[in-house]
């Protein structure tokens, strides 16, 4: 297959910009949320080199001010447009951004939805620990938000919720683990 190569000239700079902008915002999506909630190490790098890659695609020879200008305001203009379409379009919103999952309802886990986000049983324990809760049990819901970080609420509305000062954001995931352990298949239902 050929692809066209488009050029470095400023429409061409412009036209790569697009293509590799977009490209970006849908390979992020469907990396799902535990992909943008916390960054570790070798999700740094792979950042770094992804950013890379991506300002070589997009002004290809043309290292010139004017063509990095060009780069620039396109990914920013596109940035604006999906920032309005999602704000005017909940179906597009959805559908780019996604909505949140609940993992955790009524001391149950959902070990489907679990699954699907690729979250381990000791994984969520420390997230509700990290909101100051002990046990899966004193957990009326746990989601995974957007952002990839976990909402929990207690059973005992009068529990804290952790995020104090000094303390890492609650409820981020580490990303170490991306299976369901053998404890976490047996605990809840599917949902």
């Amino acid at each position: 297959m050929d692809i066209p190569d488009l050029g470095s000239d400023l429409p061409g700079v412009a036209i790569r910009s697009a293509i590799i902008y977009l490209f970006l915002v849908l390979a992020l999506r469907i990396g799902g949320k535990r992909e943008v909630g916390q960054l570790s190490t070798p999700d740094l790098v792979v950042l770094l080199i992804v950013a890379n890659g991506a300002q070589n695609a997009m002004v290809g020879s043309n290292t010139t001010l004017l063509g990095g200008v060009v780069a620039v305001a396109i990914v920013l203009v596109l940035a604006r447009v999906v920032q309005i379409l999602t704000a005017r379009s909940t179906g597009f919103a959805k559908a780019l951004i996604g909505e949140p999952r609940i993992l955790i309802r009524d001391g149950k886990t959902i070990v489907s939805a679990m699954r699907e986000e690729e979250i381990s049983e000791d994984e969520i324990l420390a997230a509700i620990r990290e909101h100051g809760v002990e046990g899966i049990e004193e957990v009326r819901l746990a989601v995974l938000e957007v952002d990839g970080s976990i909402s929990v609420l207690p059973v005992d509305p009068d529990a804290p919720t952790g995020g104090g000062p000094g303390q890492r954001i609650a409820g981020h995931l580490p990303r170490q683990s991306r299976r369901i352990g053998r404890r976490g298949r047996q605990s809840g239902k599917a949902g």
